[in-house]
């Protein structure tokens, strides 16, 4: 059977080790890669915390986030991946890479993390497709299932007609802005006992 040509387009990777790369991304339905403007921004937000970092890319699309992370020498990634094209072809680009110290689970992010963990994560990136809830359920459920290291960033990429996300207490805001239809913003998770020292 004549293999579906659904590719049709690349990320770039901005920077670390990998930086200038380019790596194939398939056309697919709610696949919205984050500009590299808006990454350029994000990463420097978090420059100084990627290194040794466990990262969660909860929607992984394209990878641009983690494999940017990565790039960056973060120590682990574990991307979660809908769309089983997408799944493949983030495999694939980590070949492409040798890239060793990632794992892609093909399967709906919000019943992965109700699983839960028993490895904690430093970065949690949170960038699904629009118009769905997603986000909000999916920071419900990294609560309730203990993903988060303490002091874990956590960055959330949403339509910008959501003007206020609800967010646990414990989720300290950094920063926020807005670009074209994204609103961005960034949280650090504090437990209460070290936000009260």
């Amino acid at each position: 059977m004549a293999k579906k040509n659904t590719s049709s387009g690349q990320v770039r990777i901005i920077s670390g080790q990998w930086r200038s790369r380019k790596l194939p991304i398939h056309d697919l339905e709610g696949l919205r890669p984050t500009t590299d403007r808006v990454r350029e921004t994000l990463f420097n937000w978090i420059a100084s915390d990627v290194r040794g970092a466990r990262v969660l890319d909860c929607f992984a699309g394209s990878g641009a986030l983690s494999l940017e992370a990565l790039s960056r020498y973060a120590e682990f990634a574990t991307m979660i991946e809908l769309q089983k094209d997408a799944a493949n072809q983030l495999k694939q680009n980590l070949t492409t890479l040798q890239c060793q110290h990632a794992d892609v689970i093909n399967g709906d992010s919000l019943q992965v993390l109700a699983k839960g963990t028993q490895h904690g994560f430093d970065i949690v990136f949170i960038d699904p497709p629009f118009r769905k809830e997603l986000a909000t359920k999916a920071i419900d459920l990294l609560m309730t299932h203990h993903w988060l290291n303490n002091n874990a960033l956590i960055y959330v990429e949403t339509e910008s007609e959501i003007t206020a996300l609800p967010v646990p207490a414990s989720w300290v805001p950094l920063k926020e802005k807005q670009a074209g239809q994204v609103t961005y913003r960034l949280y650090q998770y504090q437990t209460p006992d070290t936000s009260a020292q």
